[in-house]
């Protein structure tokens, strides 16, 4: 019997695999691949006895993780980071499928799970890199800003007042990773103040417009304006409209490009232009994405013939969080060219891609054997339960 079907027998609750005819068949379709996913996640990646998961599976003890702003060591539960994916996860199936079908497994395993990684200790409040009962780890604002977008997209989805408290909570720690220089911006580590990166500002302008609208706070506002300002005039490419990875406090550039930077960029655009009506936000918002599909897709021949436009190698949680841009704009422009590319992507890998577990090493398939990541299972499940809500 699979995790979920246990859990729902055990908590008294049900998972519905849903299906329908035409839009409703490939929406339930992807739902019922989302569901698919977390299962197989739980499954393999729960520690017995926890709420905790592993980094990797097979889990490898020899793993370091590269990601961080110093060393890591092995450890035998995953950093947030990875872990925060299973939130953004069952966040947007309780958001589009309901609290009933999915709430109960947010409170008997995501957060209990995710409460092991508060940090009381230092103030003001985060969550740190790793457990809180480990040695203390760094805390990263980007990796708190996600779990702040997903705390305030559970609020407006239910209405429930712990979720908002959270995102504000969080956002206090936020706003104290800004100072002057470089003209304003959020670093990426409290620890480690060199460089103020897309990552942290970008969906932190994300994370500020959502709690505007969810609070009326004019203050969120001007402070996703802001950042959304800062990020465009420290680190746009003008000759492409995407986004470079980071500038460090003597001004050097890391003109490394990812999908999250950009796809963040949109989000924030087409937020603000959803909340002030100014079309620049849009035009911009319209620039990114149209070069976003330039550069992170590219063209493959299906086995039997034909070709689709796939996402390239690249770590696939960076694509789910472009998706979350896309999709934004989707809701203000109407226009699903970059949602098809998506939709092609996600049904070659779930046909051509995945090894005996169900999981995903990257959107080619050439590497099916091996150690499968985490927050890559969780995204996959992340953008089946978005694909869903959005199916045509």
């Amino acid at each position: 019997m699979s995790f979920l079907k246990r859990l729902a027998l055990a908590l008294g609750f049900c998972v519905v695999f849903a299906s329908g005819s035409a839009a409703a068949d490939r929406g339930g379709e992807y739902t019922r691949r989302a569901t698919a996913m977390l299962d197989s996640l739980y499954t393999y990646y729960t520690v017995p006895g926890t709420r905790l998961l592993r980094e990797n599976y097979p889990d490898d003890a020899s793993y370091k993780a590269t990601y961080l702003a110093g060393e890591s060591a092995a450890n035998a539960y995953s950093y947030l980071w990875p872990f925060s994916g299973t939130l953004s996860a069952v966040a947007v199936l309780v958001e589009t499928q309901g609290w009933e079908k999915y709430g109960p497994l947010l409170d008997s395993v995501v957060l209990p799970g995710l409460r092991e990684y508060a940090d009381d200790r230092r103030q003001p409040f985060a969550y740190a890199s790793y457990i809180a009962s480990a040695p203390a780890s760094d805390r990263f604002y980007d990796d708190n800003i996600w779990l702040g977008i997903d705390f305030t997209d559970l609020y407006t989805a239910t209405r429930q007042q712990r979720f908002l408290d959270e995102a504000e909570r969080i956002w206090l720690f936020i706003a104290s990773g800004t100072d002057d220089k470089l003209g304003g911006g959020i670093y990426w580590c409290e620890q480690k103040k060199g460089s103020k990166n897309t990552c942290s500002n970008a969906p932190g302008a994300v994370l500020a417009l959502k709690l505007y609208q969810a609070t009326g706070k004019e203050r969120y506002l001007e402070q996703g304006r802001s950042l959304y300002e800062w990020t465009r005039k420290q680190l746009l490419d003008s000759s492409d409209n995407l986004y470079f990875d980071n500038v460090s406090l003597n001004g050097t550039i890391n003109k490394m490009k990812f999908s999250y930077n950009s796809g963040q960029m949109i989000q924030a655009g087409a937020l603000l232009y959803s909340i002030t009506g100014k079309k620049r936000y849009l035009a911009e918002a319209r620039e990114t994405a149209a070069s976003c599909l330039n550069y992170f897709f590219r063209p493959v021949h299906k086995p039997g013939g034909g070709s689709v436009r796939i996402l390239r190698r690249d770590k696939v949680w960076f694509d789910a969080v472009m998706l979350r841009g896309f999709i934004e704009l989707y809701r203000e422009d109407g226009r699903d060219t970059y949602l098809n590319a998506f939709r092609e992507t996600l049904d070659h890998a779930w046909t051509h891609s995945r090894d005996g577990q169900g999981f995903l090493a990257d959107w080619s398939g050439r590497n099916r054997g091996g150690r499968k990541w985490l927050l890559t299972q969780a995204a996959l499940a992340e953008m089946f339960a978005r694909m869903a809500a959005v199916a045509e």
